[in-house]
């Protein structure tokens, strides 16, 4: 080819890189699909409907900086699926900085938010690129959900959040759930960060359902940092889970036993036990989802002195949705520059109402206020 292809699909061979090119595919947009892996990502390839009809190229990649840079030179964008990125993320973004490509990411672990604000923010923003990671389904449903709750009522200042769904996490999902143990969980209280004690569980409730449901903080999700200087918003309390409180509380269980065994060792044995934990409870590719089965619920109650309001978004296949924004937002920047570079959320950098249009018009998602 004479011009390269304007996206790379980073960690082609996972579960959410195989969506995310079903989605490239339907728009039309020509991917390069990268890993450590050829053949891992020729076999997941083979399993991707129409792909006969896609523009690709497989390439095989070092996760080094110097290898990655050098794949993402001339590329647009590259959309990183290799988690968790708290340990994954940093080398990807240096890359992209260095090959001067728009960066966006699957994760949403706190600590790895928080950081990429923090250290690569500022980077990216002077060099004219976005990054914004958590470009996915756990975050971005609920955050546009938030913006829609301040568009409709400017006199609230405070937010709570509530991301649940029915699935099986993947095997990147569950290294990052239990990979997460290791850092705080945090909350926004007066525009500063607050820590939720250790094996917080909470009791919640949500639209359709009679029975309550049990969510956790898991790190307080990106919320918290987006929100840290919002001129309206000075309160944020996240916290999801799945929709399977048996579930739920081995998870919880698992918390326990981190703060009671995992955590006196060293940082390095326990991210060695975590991961050994995370891979004897998801070792491989779950199946695909069945939308009439693995539906999402996302809530947002916003409250000021004298005004609230309720958003609530019902949606059908958590990973489905993650592939479909992760295209979108590719799609957007192969067509037209960010609205906001440096470090930004979905919301701020493709239009929260443009990323609900997306999912609406695939039947994904249906939002409600009231």
């Amino acid at each position: 080819m004479s011009e390269k292809r304007p996206v790379v699909v980073y960690g082609a061979s996972g579960f959410s890189a195989r969506l995310i090119i079903e989605f490239l595919r339907e728009y039309n947009v020509p991917f390069i699909a990268a890993g450590r892996n050829r053949e891992k990502i020729e076999e997941v390839l083979a399993h991707v409907p129409g792909i006969g009809t896609a523009d690709y190229e497989i390439v095989e990649v070092e996760h080094k900086v110097a290898a990655l840079a050098s794949l993402l030179e001339g590329a647009t964008v590259v959309c990183n699926t290799v988690g968790p990125c708290i340990f994954y993320g940093s080398t990807v973004a240096e890359a992209a900085l260095e090959a001067g490509c728009h960066y966006i990411d699957t994760g949403g672990e706190t600590p790895w938010v928080k950081l990429a604000s923090e250290e690569w923010g500022a980077k990216f923003a002077a060099a004219g690129l976005l990054l914004a990671p958590a470009t996915a389904y756990m975050s971005a449903v609920a955050e546009a959900c938030a913006r829609i709750a301040i568009e409709r009522a400017p006199g609230i200042d405070s937010l709570e959040i509530l991301s649940m769904f029915m699935g099986f996490p993947t095997y990147g999902s569950t290294q990052t759930i239990f990979g997460q143990l290791q850092w705080e969980s945090i909350y926004l209280e007066q525009n500063e960060y607050k820590e939720w004690p250790p094996v917080t569980t909470l009791e919640v409730s949500i639209p359709s359902a009679i029975t309550t449901q049990l969510a956790l903080p898991w790190g307080g999700f990106p919320h918290p940092i987006w929100f840290k200087d919002h001129p309206q918003i000075a309160n944020v309390r996240a916290f999801g889970g799945l929709l399977d409180r048996s579930l739920m509380e081995g998870i919880v269980a698992g918390q326990r036993d981190y703060q009671e065994k995992i955590k006196p060792l060293p940082p390095d044995e326990q991210r060695q036990v975590l991961a050994g934990i995370a891979d004897s409870m998801q070792p491989g590719l779950p199946p695909r989802e069945n939308r009439r089965l693995q539906r999402t619920v996302d809530v947002v109650v916003g409250r000021g002195n004298l005004e609230s309001i309720r958003v609530y978004a019902h949606g059908q296949g958590a990973y489905l949705q993650t592939g479909l924004i992760q295209a979108f937002a590719a799609h957007h920047l192969v067509h037209q520059p960010p609205r906001k570079v440096g470090f930004a959320s979905p919301g701020e950098a493709f239009g929260h109402r443009e990323i609900l249009a997306a999912l609406e018009a695939y039947g994904f998602t249906k939002v409600t206020v009231g």
